[in-house]
């Protein structure tokens, strides 16, 4: 979802201002993508440790990445773009994701 997005997203923030600079929302929406793909290997990597100290360093690390990506979203949803509309369904889904990390931490 965030790669559609990302990809809707870019089509409105590669342009260049009058001023001839470019938009700097344009680096939050590839870094949704980025943010969005390291989810599941830190996922594995928690579910595939043994040690509880290894554990909780990976689930920090998701936990860093969900936060980061949501403020990216709240940035993008100030852009100057037509495709800012999607991004409460990206954030609605990170909610949800959010609630099921946290039952998820405690069958950990």
């Amino acid at each position: 979802m965030s790669r559609s997005i990302a990809s809707y997203l870019h089509q409105d923030l590669c342009g260049l201002k009058p001023d001839g600079s470019e938009d700097n929302n344009i680096y939050f929406s590839g870094d949704i993508i980025q943010q969005s793909e390291s989810l599941v290997p830190e996922i594995l990597k928690a579910e595939q440790e043994r040690h509880t100290d290894n554990k909780h360093k990976h689930i920090h690390a998701l936990n860093r990445l969900t936060q980061t990506l949501y403020r990216n979203c709240r940035r993008l949803e100030r852009s100057h773009s037509d495709g800012k509309d999607f991004i409460p369904i990206l954030r609605r889904e990170l909610k949800n994701f959010k609630r099921l990390q946290r039952s998820w931490m405690l069958s950990l």
